[in-house]
């Protein structure tokens, strides 16, 4: 391995020190809030772009987060979401499923 081989591959290391696979981390927590969401959501509403929801009452994800911004959702969905369409059930997540969930919203603004 010659000096400029070395150096490249030394700084590829630091970089990845540095940047420990952030971006990584959203994309894999937005995969699973967007699971989440198949499993306990889609019966109802559109969780993908362009789609209309199911059920008429309930608005599609991609205009909810229109109208509140994910994080604003973060509380409410920790302690049990009891308001919406007439036929919503009550639910809560747990505080990881909490970050899964709002970085799946994220993705759809």
């Amino acid at each position: 391995m010659g000096f400029k081989s070395g150096a490249l591959w030394m700084g590829l290391a630091a970089s990845l020190i540095v940047f420990p696979g952030h971006a990584g981390m959203d994309v894999h927590e937005e995969a699973l809030g967007r699971q989440l969401a198949e499993e306990r959501c889609s019966a109802c509403h559109a969780i993908a772009q362009g789609r209309q929801s199911p059920h008429g009452e309930a608005p599609p994800f991609a205009e909810i987060v229109k109208v509140y911004p994910p994080e604003s959702l973060e509380e409410a969905l920790a302690e049990g979401i009891m308001v919406g369409h007439e036929d919503m059930p009550e639910f809560a997540f747990t505080p990881e499923e909490v970050a899964q969930f709002v970085a799946y919203l994220k993705s759809l603004q």
